[in-house]
């Protein structure tokens, strides 16, 4: 069984587990509705006025104590000029 764990890059910062990549990715969608500046995309960090959120999905094997990831993929980044989709998601991120 696998989890799915969304991580903001820019930060390193953990964003939450997940059961496939599809609730993954619904998640990103209803993050791309938030404006950059307001929680959880206002970055946290003193430049959060300049900064971006650059949110990846990562699949990790449960049980795997060496929790190495199986796949990743860029799929989201938020800032103040603009919401991107990246890696050929902007079809499902509408």
């Amino acid at each position: 069984m696998n989890k799915f764990s969304i991580e903001d890059e820019t930060h390193a910062e953990f964003q939450g587990d997940f059961r496939s990549f599809d609730e993954a990715l619904n998640e990103l969608k209803r993050r791309a509705k938030i404006p950059w500046n307001e929680p959880p995309n206002k970055c946290p960090c003193t430049g959060w006025e300049t900064c971006d959120r650059r949110y990846s999905i990562t699949e990790f094997l449960i049980g795997d104590s060496t929790y190495t990831p199986q796949s990743e993929a860029e799929v989201l980044t938020i800032s103040a000029k603009e919401i991107l989709w990246l890696s050929g998601y902007e079809q499902n991120g509408s």
